[in-house]
């Protein structure tokens, strides 16, 4: 279906400069990105308390880097309950379509994977992209024609889009999650020429942590090993010999978690552990952490789906990044993605109260599940000039009020004029035609 008017997610900003001499010493400027990765789940649960300040913070972002191309990467689109909430997305994307601060971006695609009657296909996931109407000569490669094809006027794609020739998408294979009878996880891929650049975007889901007691059990956990098989399966098919290889940017909730056993002995160092089984089945119900001394005091509970330690100030002095070290799930594709240092808190689970903007619910132990990855070649493309602030920023959206359970991240960087040229020369796909 296609809207008159388009300002709906956003996820890659880019901005078209030139080179400029300012002040005797010459200033490098080039087509400006901000990536951005959002699980939107919550505002579709309470879209009146929490939309309105989600809006608000990501077109202060847009209006902080003033991009002109915006895409935003969603995941759980319509949020858990689907059946019931799917409605208010056409709310949220008219709210985005009337938006003074949406005006200037004249073309625009957006992608929502809405058909929740699919089980076969249904990922939840909304890809949009927004130019400015400032940039020239975009296009967007159609995977079928293979070839690519000038982006003109908004178009909003929406309920089954497997017939869509203009991105790849799939849902993980059943047996990946079996504890999940009905798994929503899966990416979409779009591919695009910009100022002599030609690179992909994906939006990508993987699976997450279904028990606490289960992740604790083993490091790594063997949820963090069904990520690492999503994700191998996602690289492997964006560089397989379908298609030309061009440089890739993933981005989205990719559930990745501190290492359960490592943090836990790290925040209970010298507690005692108390194990409650219940009482038909003797399976592991509740663990109990209680320091030695101080009167016994609980310092953690670890149940299914319950995280409760006792301070959590410490997922968020300095960042949190104190925990970084126990941030291990990337390590394993070190030689195939990259991703700049991260400065911010982690990203989930926040309370879904808006009141409570740096609150942590206690559900899960706190970490960094969205994330913005960079193919090696994607990260040769940034632009990183000692003559501007804020070159390349990575950092999160509405860091002091409520988001929802997940902060937005993204990342604004800039690609140099003629940077994808050796791309260009050397691959037929970013030759369009």
């Amino acid at each position: 279906m296609t809207f008159p008017d388009f300002n709906h997610f956003c996820g890659v900003l880019i901005f078209h400069f030139n080179l400029k001499t300012m002040a005797g010493k010459v200033v490098i400027q080039g087509t400006g990105i901000l990536l951005v990765t959002a699980n939107v789940g919550s505002l579709f649960e309470d879209p009146e308390n929490l939309q309105k300040t989600w809006l608000r913070e990501f077109y202060q972002t847009v209006h902080t880097y003033k991009p002109h191309f915006i895409g935003l990467h969603c995941q759980e689109v319509g949020g858990k309950n689907f059946e019931e909430s799917m409605s208010h997305v056409d709310k949220f994307v008219k709210e985005m379509l009337s938006s003074d601060s949406m005006k200037e971006f004249n073309r625009a695609r957006v992608y929502l994977d809405e058909n929740y009657k699919s089980q076969e296909h249904f990922t939840a996931l909304g890809s949009c992209y927004f130019l400015h109407e400032s940039l020239k000569n975009v296009h967007q490669f159609d995977f079928k024609a293979k070839k690519f094809k000038k982006v003109t006027g908004k178009e909003i794609y929406a309920d089954t889009l497997e017939s869509t020739p203009m991105l790849e998408k799939a849902k993980f294979p059943q047996e990946y999650f079996p504890e999940c009878k009905w798994s929503r996880k899966g990416y979409i891929r779009t591919r695009w020429s910009i100022a002599d650049c030609t690179f992909d975007l994906v939006n990508i889901h993987l699976f997450h942590d279904a028990s606490n007691l289960i992740a604790w059990e083993n490091s790594p956990s063997v949820y963090s090993r069904t990520r690492q098989k999503a994700l191998s399966y996602v690289l492997d098919r964006i560089t397989d010999q379908r298609y030309e290889k061009v440089p890739h940017f993933l981005f989205g909730d990719f559930n990745f978690r501190l290492d359960s056993k490592d943090v836990v002995a790290r925040l209970c160092p010298s507690a005692n552990m108390q194990t409650i089984r219940t009482a038909d089945t003797n399976e592991v119900d509740k663990l109990i952490f209680r320091e030695m001394d101080n009167d016994k005091k609980v310092v953690l509970q670890l149940e299914k789906k319950l995280f409760d330690y006792s301070n959590q100030d410490v997922f968020r002095e300095n960042n949190g990044t104190q925990l970084l070290e126990f941030d291990k799930e990337l390590t394993v594709f070190k030689d195939r993605l990259h991703e700049l240092e991260i400065a911010f808190p982690p990203s989930y689970p926040y309370s879904e109260d808006s009141s409570q903007g740096k609150q942590y619910m206690n559900t899960r132990c706190p970490a960094w599940c969205d994330r913005i990855l960079l193919s090696i070649s994607a990260k040769e493309l940034i632009l990183k000039s000692e003559n501007e602030e804020k070159a390349v920023v990575y950092d999160n959206i509405g860091p002091n009020v409520c988001m929802g359970d997940h902060k937005p991240v993204f990342l604004s960087f800039r690609i140099a004029a003629g940077a994808g040229k050796p791309y260009a020369n050397k691959h037929k796909c970013c030759v369009v035609q």
